[in-house]
């Protein structure tokens, strides 16, 4: 299924005028909050704007992948990469790991109420020990009658405070390696389930983060998401997904943060005379601008790989180091060209520049990327 420009366009308008409306004049206030309130998410889902290519029979719009990016694409360009960063969690990682790995059951149980925006998704991986290296997790889920009884913690989790439900990562064979890996839904209603503190991050304020614990807590058998031992093969599978929306946050990130960077530059006089017309700034604007569109026609290569189903783990990769390296650089040039204003938190570069430092660490960091891509290349 393909969608036309004119339809895309038009779903594009929907997406701006609800942020425009139900975003904006709140977003400085839950920055300072440092979480989203929860109805935002029921607004979103009463929008369409959630889950967008789910199929309708589990209350999404059935609509092509490439709506979904328009969702993350507007709301980065608009420089709420906090939300952009929950979002993508929640519809383009949560929800796409259950509708691949879910049974029947698991799908009717979650899919409907994570496209509303009732049950809000999070994806449990990274521990206090264990970032980037998913073979080293701690969490365990070990056979108890007709289930498991999970232990253990997870950090850095984006929905952690909201979450209804988590994409659980444990070590159901501790001795197994990479085979004793599974994968769980967990709803966080259940005994046992204890979120820790909201924490605190130098960028993405509002983008709720949170530390979440497991004390004997008891899943059933039909809880495991995909084969038991299967966890890890589970999650490569999944990241090229992840890492897609990374890139495409990133370009538009930076597309964002050039829109606001024009608009000052030909206002802002120094000597007499607009910024924009200085040698300087006008080079500065073409590099950007040159690299931005660089890198998303190879962004939109792999957006279309990946609605081929062909996007391999390491084109993935490639996409996610390629624009999140931009955007540090683009963010960064953008906010030199704003003077000492650019370092004032009034002035909306100076989130672009801050926000923007993550997107080289989380979803796997740049140095974890070259590792991915040098493989194919060089083995190990």
């Amino acid at each position: 299924m393909t969608a036309s420009s004119e339809e895309l366009d038009l779903f594009r308008d929907n997406v701006c005028r609800f942020l425009v409306d139900e975003v904006e004049p709140h977003y400085d206030a839950w920055e300072k909050a440092g979480i989203f309130p929860k109805e935002l998410y029921l607004k979103l889902g009463e929008n369409g704007l959630l889950c967008v290519d789910q199929p309708e029979e589990y209350g999404g719009a059935g609509a092509p992948f490439a709506f979904s990016m328009v969702v993350i694409e507007e709301v980065s360009r608009m420089g709420f990469l906090a939300l952009a960063s929950n979002l993508s969690v929640h519809s383009d990682i949560a929800a796409p790991y259950i509708l691949h790995l879910g049974s029947e059951a698991q799908k009717k149980k979650y899919l409907p109420r994570m496209a509303s925006g009732e049950c809000i998704g999070a994806i449990g991986m990274t521990e206090p020990g264990a970032g980037s290296d998913l073979q080293g997790i701690k969490t365990t889920a070990m056979p108890d009658g007709d289930g498991y009884v999970i232990n253990g913690s997870k950090t850095f989790i984006t929905n952690g405070q909201h979450a209804g439900v988590v994409v659980l990562a444990t070590k159901t064979d501790p001795k197994a390696g990479a085979k004793g890996t599974t994968l769980f839904t967990v709803d966080a209603a259940l005994p046992g389930f204890k979120r820790g503190r909201n924490l605190e991050k130098i960028g993405l304020h509002s983008a709720d983060t949170s530390e979440l614990f497991f004390d004997n807590l008891h899943v059933g058998a039909d809880e495991v998401l995909g084969r038991v031992g299967g966890g890890f093969g589970h999650l490569i599978d999944e990241l090229p997904r992840e890492r897609l929306a990374l890139a495409v946050s990133a370009i538009w990130h930076a597309q964002g943060a050039l829109d606001k960077t024009l608009e000052y530059v030909t206002q802002r006089k120094a000597f007499g005379t607009a910024i924009a017309s200085f040698q300087n700034t006008r080079f500065e604007l073409a590099r950007i601008k040159t690299d931005i569109e660089v890198n998303r026609a190879f962004v939109e290569k792999c957006a279309a790989l990946y609605a081929e189903g062909k996007l391999d783990a390491a084109t993935g990769a490639m996409a996610k180091l390629a624009t999140t390296e931009l955007e540090g650089r683009v963010t960064d040039a953008c906010l030199q060209l704003f003077g000492g204003y650019g370092y004032m938190q009034e002035y909306p570069i100076s989130r672009f520049w801050t926000d923007a430092r993550i997107q080289r660490i989380y979803g796997g960091t740049s140095e974890i990327m070259k590792e991915i891509i040098a493989r194919t290349m060089v083995g190990r």
